[in-house]
């Protein structure tokens, strides 16, 4: 056991903190549960713990499990005499760490880590990391279809939806460990060291957690914090932020682009992706050979492209596994036709530049369903992408009346305010023409309506269906 984890609080009980609270567990810890709501069910949260450190050790093949776990509620529990003993801290990624709580853990001299730290360090196999602000999904998920071509032993994990503490217990030698890590999860990483890493893309998002875009630019780059030569940081050469960091970049770079012709790495033209080496190119693929859309699908095969490669995957097991992948869930996701209307979800389109791409990959025209949680992004540059073709705006949630002028603002007055997806999707299927097509692409967040995107795209999908 880590020296470290003699006795642990884990910060936050949802199912990040649950996944953690189990690795500890299984690999002996004490721990000690901690959420700030007073009301949360202790027993649950501590029987949950239980049941995931004993799936943990079953499936490393272990019955050592510690059951010296208990939990406490509320800033007071948290006194100088109850942390004097804690050796670790463990936050969840939607604990943010400049609020009062992070404070007294740093006053108490407890180091702080977060659930991807934690992970790395029972970790036994190799690891490929990607971030960015839009593309990470679909990029992971690609990468991980690749290397379960190439290898064995492949766990797809992080931000995609399963906690890297959950599945790390399981890795070995041998095993490639593909991870998607959001901006929350870099803040709390120290020893994180991928052999090759992504950094896809960064626009404005998040802005009220991180407050500064310099903030979440430095978070992301953090990807890279422990990488050296030896390693392959894949960066996007169209992109300033990522373009600006390729001199700082502690790892070896390998860029991608796709809007001009590299001299070396991986471009998009005219509807191919070709690899270039000191400006002798290649074709690898041609994105009517795939079933994705749009050159922000372009740019996110490159990116796993470029990582499998790094990865010693080769080119023809890559190319296969590109021509087999379909869509994820919710990122421009054919739902139906009814009527002569083709029905999209984009719902995990949760900021404005990640709704730019959707608008930019559908063909028809489009009515586009938007709103939601604010997180205080601007969204001129959305209502701009629209160039004619979208047909009407439905709006809806917390964002709508901001939004709503926005477009007015630039010129778009076609309008249409709702007070839930039902109704947005009822105005779209009232208004919308054969030939025409309807996104749901919000550029919002989903909560307040909704516990999550999922949530969001499933529900509207369920009513397409339903017609």
């Amino acid at each position: 056991m880590n020296a470290l984890w003699k006795k642990v609080i884990v910060i936050g009980t949802g199912k990040s903190g649950i996944a953690a609270a189990g690795l500890l567990l299984a690999n002996g810890a004490e721990v000690v549960l901690f959420d700030e709501n007073t009301e949360t069910d202790q027993n649950a949260k501590i029987t949950a713990s239980k049941e995931k450190a004993a799936d943990i050790a079953k499936a490393a093949g272990r019955d050592n499990v510690s059951d010296r776990i208990l939990m406490v509620c509320g800033l007071d529990a948290l006194t100088q005499e109850f942390l004097a003993d804690i050796t670790l801290s463990v936050f969840s990624p939607g604990v943010p760490t400049d609020l009062a709580l992070a404070d007294i853990i740093k006053a108490a001299n407890i180091p702080m880590w977060g659930e991807i730290e934690l992970a790395w360090a029972v970790e036994k196999g190799k690891v490929l990391a990607i971030t960015g602000t839009n593309g990470k999904t679909t990029t992971t998920s690609l990468l991980g279809e690749i290397m379960k071509r190439h290898a064995e032993k492949v766990f797809v994990v992080g931000n995609i939806g399963i906690p890297y503490t959950e599945e790390v217990a399981k890795t070995s030698e041998d095993s490639w460990t593909v991870a998607e890590i959001s901006s929350f999860q870099l803040e709390t990483t120290h020893g994180f060291h991928p052999i090759a890493s992504a950094i896809l893309n960064l626009t404005p998002d998040h802005l009220n957690r991180h407050h500064t875009m310099e903030n979440y630019v430095h978070a992301k780059q953090e990807i890279t914090k422990a990488q050296t030569k030896e390693d392959v940081c894949v960066l996007n050469a169209e992109d300033p932020y990522t373009e600006e960091f390729v001199g700082r970049c502690p790892a070896r770079v390998v860029l991608f682009s796709s809007g001009k012709e590299l001299r070396d790495g991986y471009f998009y033209k005219d509807g191919a992706i070709y690899f270039v080496k000191d400006g002798s190119k290649e074709l690898l693929i041609r994105m009517e050979e795939t079933n994705l859309l749009g050159v922000h699908n372009a740019e996110n095969i490159m990116a796993a492209f470029a990582m499998a490669e790094a990865a010693g995957v080769a080119r023809e097991t890559i190319i296969a596994g590109i021509k087999d992948f379909h869509a994820v869930a919710h990122r421009i996701e054919y739902v139906k036709t009814v009527d002569g209307v083709w029905y999209y979800n984009d719902s995990k389109g949760t900021n404005p530049d990640a709704a730019i791409k959707a608008i930019g990959a559908m063909q028809r025209p489009t009515w586009l369903i938007g709103g939601g949680y604010d997180k205080d992004s601007t969204y001129d540059e959305w209502i701009e992408s629209f160039d004619g073709k979208v047909q009407g705006l439905v709006l809806l949630g917390q964002t709508a009346e901001k939004i709503a002028a926005c477009a007015r603002a630039h010129g778009f007055d076609k309008i249409y305010m709702t007070k839930s997806l039902e109704e947005a999707v009822s105005v779209c299927r009232e208004h919308a023409k054969d030939g025409d097509a309807v996104l749901l692409s919000p550029a919002c967040a989903s909560w307040g309506m909704f516990d999550n995107y999922e949530q969001r795209g499933d529900l509207f999908k369920e009513l397409v269906r339903g017609f």
